[in-house]
Formats: structure tokens, sequence, C-alpha cells
């Protein structure tokens, strides 16, 4: 007879599904380009703040003129970091097999030592 638990038959076993898979670490891009675009903003700041300029311009107009060039360089070299490592983790890739486990029986709560 057949369970809604054990599909098949009564003498029927579940034989594990096996499967190959690739396993790599990729990195998240976001934080990458989050993190060069405020290594940007500091390189703006010390550009118009930490080195003498010209008097003639306000150093606020300065720092927000280097601020988006290098906020958008520094965005740019964070999103080549992050392609960079991604090509390194495909080539540092594994191969693992893994194989299906049926689903147990709910939980009751009535288990000893719970």
């Amino acid at each position: 007879m057949s369970t809604p638990e054990n599909p098949g038959t009564a003498g029927e076993q579940h034989l594990p599904e096996r499967r190959e898979v690739t396993v790599r670490r990729a990195p998240k891009y976001v934080p990458f380009l989050v993190l060069g675009g405020l290594l940007g903003f500091g390189v703006a700041a010390f550009l118009a703040y930490g080195l003498p300029g010209d008097e003639a311009y306000d150093a606020g107009a300065v720092f927000g003129f280097f601020m988006i060039l290098c906020g958008a360089g520094g965005v740019i070299l964070g999103g080549a970091a992050a392609l960079i490592l991604d090509r390194l983790s495909v080539r540092r890739a594994q191969r693992a097999v893994v194989e299906s486990v049926p689903d147990s029986l709910p939980d009751t709560g009535d288990q000893p030592g719970a």
C-alpha cells in the first residue's frame, strides 16, 4: 500500500538521486561597488581639502567636482576588481556529488530531550 510519507509500494526502497554540481565562492558585486565609491569620495576629499589649491575656487566646489569624477572611477575600479575575483573563482571551482534526501516526518514535539 502507498502512503503519502513513503510513495510507492511497501517493499520499495527510495534510492537517492545523485547529481554532480559545481561549487565556487563568487564575490557579491554591490559591496565592491560601494567600497570603490567610498574610496573615490575619500580621494576626492583629499584632493580638495588636503592639497593646496587656487584661491579663486571654493574648496566645496572643487570637492563636488572631484567627488563625481573620483566616485565614478572608484565604482568602476570596484566593479573591475569584483569581475577579476569572479573569474578567479571560476578557475578554483570544484565539483561535488550531491544526493537527494527524502523528506522526513514532521516534528511533533514529543521527542525525548526536547
